[in-house]
């Protein structure tokens, strides 16, 4: 589990397909406090630690995590944002964050509100995922609060901390981003399928 609040930047190094697989070398200021078999959230994608060599780790990533998040843009010197698992009686800062992307989101405009910034993104509302107003969603491992929620489209606001401290300086329009729902509300909605 993870909270969406980000630990630091790391830069892809290297990436090396091997069969299916993509193994995915990062340079971060958090490595010298990794182990090996560690669980590491990389825009929002939980990954294993496999190897540690100086300040650059390596994690892989398979079929199914390429398939459904937007790992398989990455190339070298790509920045992403990393948060190491959240420790048991910890502060939550952020929300209650898996690591499971639901899918994928573009980014759809952006706009500079004199000190802070306005960020819209679409996403595919059949595949049954929904925000709501003042709700937590997470964009690229990044927890945030939903600010316009309208089907297959919601706004954030980010302020300058954020902006500074994670990839979202470097989104441009059309990016695609790691979306990963909040998951009180995807229980709620399945347990309440039945009933409507």
């Amino acid at each position: 589990m993870f909270t969406g609040i980000i630990e630091s930047i790391g830069e892809i190094t290297n990436l090396t397909k091997e069969g299916e697989n993509l193994n995915i070398s990062v340079i971060s200021g958090i490595t010298s406090e990794l182990k090996i078999d560690q669980s590491v959230s990389h825009n929002g994608i939980c990954l294993t630690v496999v190897e540690i060599n100086d300040q650059i780790y390596k994690v892989t990533a398979i079929k199914e995590t390429l398939d459904k998040t937007n790992l398989k843009k990455l190339m070298v010197g790509s920045k992403v944002n990393l948060e190491r698992a959240m420790k048991l009686g910890d502060r939550l800062d952020g929300h209650m964050v898996q690591g499971h992307i639901d899918e994928v989101g573009v980014c759809k405009k952006i706009e500079d509100c004199d000190g802070s910034w306005s960020y819209t993104f679409s996403y595919q509302s059949e595949q049954g995922n929904t925000t709501v107003e003042k709700g937590s969603i997470t964009i690229n491992g990044v927890s945030l609060t939903v600010v316009d929620s309208k089907i297959s489209e919601f706004s954030v606001a980010i302020i300058p901390y954020t902006h500074e401290h994670t990839n979202f300086n470097t989104l441009k329009i059309g990016d695609e981003v790691n979306l990963e729902f909040d998951i009180i509300g995807k229980y709620l909605k399945k347990f309440m399928q039945p009933y409507v």
